[in-house]
């Protein structure tokens, strides 16, 4: 299966939205920006998921 280079920019975009949330979770009090990001993360695991699931069919 080939997948398109916006899958593999989600994918990235998921791990970056992890890694910025673990940061701004442990080392500052920017809790609107937490889950913003957070928030952002989750929405885009959706549509990974979603786009992943749909390919297969």
């Amino acid at each position: 299966m080939d997948l398109p280079a916006l899958w593999y920019f989600l994918l990235f975009f998921v791990n970056l939205c992890g890694v910025v949330s673990w940061y701004l979770r442990n080392y500052t009090e920017r809790v609107e920006m937490l889950r913003f990001v957070a928030i952002s993360g989750v929405i885009s695991m959706i549509t990974l998921l979603i786009w992943t699931l749909r390919m297969d069919v």
